[in-house]
């Protein structure tokens, strides 16, 4: 079999089976297992899959830059933003992440609850700054490009000082093995910094990212409040999550 043969029937358990265990796949093919990481690799390399102890499990397409992470599930995004608004009272303060689901939630906030919202967004803060009901705390520091979001020390010393009554959430990836994960390891940071502040972390979860698996864990699946999800979310995708405990709220 060729290398290329090989690649695309890897690709193809990914796709039937939600992982590759390569172990597995090496004696199906009677090839080493050597051989099947090295394709492994290579998948990898080119965004395809993320590796795993013994395999490989899907990639999240919430890795694509800002502009080409605008273009997945606005609908869905749209209906999650609503629902993460319908948990929200007046008088309280939210801190909300950067993202493309969580500028759809800043653009949902209503003009009559008088909230607080904390961001480290830029583009949180844009969205916001003419909503006449919502006084706005911009965390600075330096700034991660990949989501246009403030990183580093002065970004935490600034987290640490605010308690918050919600922490909305994006990740790249939610899983029930691998908990919540992102691709940059200084925003992984940032985010538990925050649902470490909030009484109640929430996740906003775009259809995508149910399981799928990013490089750098954020935190396990018991450490947030709850999982929003697209009402069209399949029951499948959802199961492992439920049997872990974790509170599912759909849009």
């Amino acid at each position: 079999m060729l290398t290329t043969e090989r690649k695309t029937m890897l690709l193809d358990v990914l796709a039937r089976d939600g992982r590759i265990v390569a172990k597995a796949v090496s004696q199906h093919l009677g090839l080493s297992e050597d051989t099947i990481r090295r394709d492994l690799r290579e998948l990898a390399a080119d965004g395809l899959l993320q590796r795993v102890h013994g395999g490989a499990l899907p990639a999240s397409p919430a890795l694509a830059d800002l502009a080409g992470r605008r273009a997945i599930s606005r609908d869905g995004k749209a209906s999650i933003a609503r629902a993460a608004v319908k948990l929200i009272s007046a008088g309280q303060i939210v801190a909300i992440d950067g993202g493309t689901t969580a500028i759809a939630l800043a653009r949902s906030l209503p003009a009559d609850r008088n909230l607080t919202v904390v961001t480290h967004s830029p583009d949180i803060a844009a969205v916001l700054v003419d909503n006449p009901g919502v006084s706005v705390e911009m965390i600075g520091g330096r700034i991660y490009r990949h989501s246009n979001v403030a990183v580093g020390t002065l970004a935490h010393e600034a987290i640490r000082s605010i308690r918050t009554d919600f922490f909305f959430m994006g990740v790249t990836g939610i899983h029930a093995e691998f908990g919540l994960t992102t691709g940059d390891r200084e925003e992984a940071a940032v985010k538990r910094a925050f649902c470490e502040q909030a009484a109640e972390p929430i996740v906003l979860a775009s259809h995508e990212k149910i399981g799928a698996v990013s490089a750098y864990e954020v935190l396990p699946l018991g450490n947030v409040a709850g999982v929003i999800v697209d009402r069209n979310q399949a029951e499948a995708d959802l199961a492992p999550l439920i049997a872990r405990g974790v509170n599912i709220i759909r849009a």
